[in-house]
């Protein structure tokens, strides 16, 4: 846990750092891939799913440790060769992780959230799902198993294998020659992310491009063919946890709403995006039938209002990096308040993003992380233990609380 928010703490700074990169490289060019509202809610994603995996709220059924225990025919030697079996194997079992992720419908709802944006850019790779709490595609990693790769060297290989798939997601890197054969370009993860019925459900590889040409998965990128980012189902929202949660809130509804008991049952694991036949008759869900007719989600936001949600999120990646940074010090204040703290940050998020929805409530939901962090106030009045670094931290975050209630109160108004 603390190893993991220490990684970060270097991480999240560099991610940021070329997001803005990017969207001045866009600007400089005449081609701004990066709107931004559009990136203010896939950095709040990221938000969430950091804090989430550093909290550590999931479980798997079957451990990587429990198949080398019980499975491995050797167990090999941690050597330069042992870390490039587990980057491979990674990379396998991401695969067809994601493509499960893509066929079926109660495990699309822990993707939906990567694919949400309308746009392709760096920004939208930090959209990463906080609605995975049961990890079920472990069993894919039993080559590393059978071979005895231990489990810290997966631990080790696994992060890096995660970050290495940042930086193809931008319209601003062409095709490259012979690495198109081999790894996973902008190019072929252009064509992933879009919704054009020649790419749907595409180039599902994360590193090794050689998985979906072996498995039968694969597409070009075509000239005739301009990509249309998004997915068929808008989501219409720039809410990530909203996001996270309405796919399966979509199931869960139908599955209650449908006559048939066979259709209650069955749905969950029914190809992505079917429906019974009597509740997609009798609640239509919007579907975006023509890519090049779509309209993308775009609330109408002032530059002062833009100015506003990113001072929010500059003081949110504050709180956040501090949360990282004393992890172990919060954590031996007592056990509870990691998790207290972390909730703080979902609300947060929430909040602004309610806001950036323009949802005439939204001040509700701040006036809810308003409470909170006061209650937060009360259990630790130097805001554990920021005053060792901010002297009279406790009334600045509290006046923080006040002063951001009161802005979004007068930005709930405004239309």
């Amino acid at each position: 846990m603390e190893t993991y928010g220490k990684i970060l703490l270097i991480a999240m700074p560099a991610f940021l750092l070329l997001v803005l990169l990017e969207k001045w490289y866009g600007w400089r060019k005449g081609n701004d891939t990066v709107r931004h509202m559009d990136m203010i809610s896939s950095l709040s994603s990221g938000i969430t799913n950091v804090t989430k995996d550093v909290l550590g709220i999931s479980i798997a059924l079957i451990s990587y440790e429990w198949l080398v225990a019980h499975l491995a025919l050797v167990h090999m030697p941690t050597t330069v060769w042992t870390y490039v079996i587990a980057f491979i194997a990674l990379d396998f079992m991401g695969y067809w992780s994601h493509r499960l992720n893509h066929v079926y419908n109660l495990f699309w709802n822990n993707h939906i959230i990567h694919h949400s944006s309308e746009e392709f850019n760096l920004a939208c790779a930090l959209r990463q799902s906080i609605s995975e709490f049961v990890k079920l595609f472990v069993i894919f990693l039993l080559p590393a198993a059978l071979l005895g790769v231990p489990a810290k060297v997966i631990a080790v290989v696994a992060p890096i294998q995660l970050f290495a798939q940042f930086w193809y997601h931008t319209r601003h890197i062409n095709k490259m020659g012979f690495l198109e054969k081999i790894i996973v370009t902008p190019s072929h993860h252009r064509v992933h992310h879009a919704l054009n019925k020649e790419y749907i459900d595409k180039n599902f590889s994360q590193i090794f491009i050689v998985w979906d040409k072996w498995f039968g998965t694969f597409q070009e990128e075509l000239k005739e063919v301009s990509p249309v980012y998004g997915i068929t189902r808008p989501v219409r929202t720039w809410n990530p946890v909203r996001i996270n949660f309405q796919h399966v809130g979509l199931l869960f509804r139908d599955a209650w709403y449908t006559k048939k008991w066979k259709d209650k049952l069955r749905l969950w694991m029914m190809p992505t995006g079917w429906r019974p036949d009597d509740v997609n008759e009798r609640f239509p869900v919007y579907k975006i039938d023509d890519p090049y007719s779509m309209e993308k989600y775009d609330p109408p936001a002032s530059a002062g209002l833009k100015a506003w949600c990113w001072i929010q999120l500059v003081i949110l990646l504050g709180f956040i990096s501090y949360f990282f940074a004393r992890l172990a010090h919060i954590n031996q204040l007592d056990h509870a308040y990691i998790y207290l703290y972390g909730l703080f940050i979902f609300v947060s998020v929430y909040a602004l993003t309610e806001l950036m929805d323009r949802h005439p409530y939204a001040w509700a939901a701040e006036l809810v992380k308003a409470g909170f962090g006061a209650y937060l106030l009360y259990l630790q009045p130097d805001w554990f233990g920021l005053s060792d670094w901010l002297p009279m931290s406790g009334y600045l975050v509290g006046g923080y609380l006040l002063l951001s209630l009161t802005g979004t109160v007068v930005w709930s108004r405004r239309k």
